[in-house]
């Protein structure tokens, strides 16, 4: 175990063990039923297998990049089961976890990657806004969202909470920093849910920060709390409390969920190239899904029927992401230039010219080309 990684144990809320033991935290007790946790474990299998299925595809040439989040579901679902419907999520570009939570399609995930959408869904339907590209800047745009909600007097019981999703690469963004100022001295609504996955593509955390992500809360004037990103119950309990002291008023929380990204950065990344396999190893012992099967086996709350059932369910979304991925058409090269402004735009339209005639070049030179 590395020092870093014991030194992060040391200070995580954590409900359920690597080896699925479940013991009560006195600051975040969590009212659950067999139920729901099975429904979590559903949760965090179907989504694993859509990402598995996207990553296959943009292998296969049919996506164009693809940001995995494997080793990260149960942040996203615990976190992602925690909204309430009247709830808004802004989101990064890898919460494919917390867009199932909130009746996202994968195929309107699939879209986007492949080209053929800039996000095919509606972000007041679903209580999740389309995915951000530029870092950090969601975290900005939650905040205004919030201070929004506030002004509305939409506050209380039964108001409206906000949550931003983040990676720790973004901590060292000033977007995020600037986002933190303003929630805090606003008193806004808002959650700030940083994914610290440890990699920020080849970056490692300690070049992101030199004090726990979380602590850095306590200098912008709001609470900060490290929760074990691996365990779904700890990620559900954690991120309830700190929606609830939103949206009571009582302004921002950051949540730290310290996980780990198994997989690549994107389809284009090559981690063997920054991280050792011993690192990769000691976080497979600590896998999400394995974790909460050890308790639902523990616990004697499901059985091989269960299991196998939701393998198959597995199965069937694996097929149907395959066949809707396929389906979707091809992008037009030029569909890059439209609804970039409300209003047409001398700029756009001169690139889009040129663009066009760049295009336009290349017929009719078959022959040539080929020699």
């Amino acid at each position: 175990m590395s020092d870093t990684t014991a030194h992060a144990e040391t200070e995580l809320v954590q409900l359920l063990t690597p080896e699925g033991e479940f013991t009560a935290h006195p600051d975040y007790p969590l009212d659950i039923g067999a139920d729901e946790i099975r429904d979590l474990y559903r949760d965090l299998v179907l989504v694993r297998r859509v990402d598995s299925e996207a990553v296959s595809l943009q292998r296969q040439g049919e996506l164009g990049l693809w940001a995995s989040l494997l080793g990260q579901e149960a942040a996203q679902i615990g976190s992602g089961r925690a909204l309430r419907d009247g709830d808004m999520a802004f989101p990064s570009y890898r919460e494919h976890g917390v867009a199932w939570c909130r009746g996202i399609e994968p195929k309107e995930l699939l879209g986007m990657f492949r080209g053929v959408t800039n996000g095919g869904w509606d972000p007041h339907e679903h209580g999740f806004h389309l995915y951000t590209i530029v870092i950090g800047s969601q975290a900005l745009h939650a905040t205004g969202y919030a201070m929004g909600v506030q002004r509305d007097g939409a506050v209380g019981e039964d108001g409206t909470a906000v949550i931003a999703y983040f990676g720790d690469g973004a901590t060292s963004q000033g977007d995020t920093n600037e986002a933190f100022n303003f929630a805090s001295v606003n008193n806004a609504p808002v959650v700030f849910f940083c994914q610290n996955n440890q990699w920020a593509i080849s970056e490692p955390l300690e070049r992101q920060a030199r004090v726990p992500i979380y602590r850095r809360a306590s200098g912008f004037g709001f609470p900060g709390v490290r929760v074990d990103g691996n365990d779904v119950l700890a990620c559900l309990a954690v991120t309830r409390a700190a929606l609830t002291n939103a949206r009571e008023g009582n302004g921002p929380t950051l949540v730290e969920a310290f996980t780990y990204r198994m997989g690549a950065h994107t389809t284009n990344d090559d981690p063997t190239r920054y991280r050792a396999t011993a690192e990769l190893d000691e976080w497979k012992a600590k896998d999400p899904i394995l974790r909460l099967r050890r308790h639902l086996e523990r616990e004697g709350l499901a059985d091989e029927e269960f299991f196998a059932s939701v393998d198959a369910e597995a199965d069937a979304i694996g097929e149907r992401v395959r066949a809707e991925c396929r389906a979707l058409p091809d992008p037009e090269p030029l569909d890059i230039f439209h609804e970039v402004y409300a209003e047409p735009n001398v700029h756009i339209d001169q690139q889009r010219s040129e663009f066009a005639e760049y295009l336009a070049s290349f017929e009719g030179a078959g022959a040539e080309g080929g020699r």
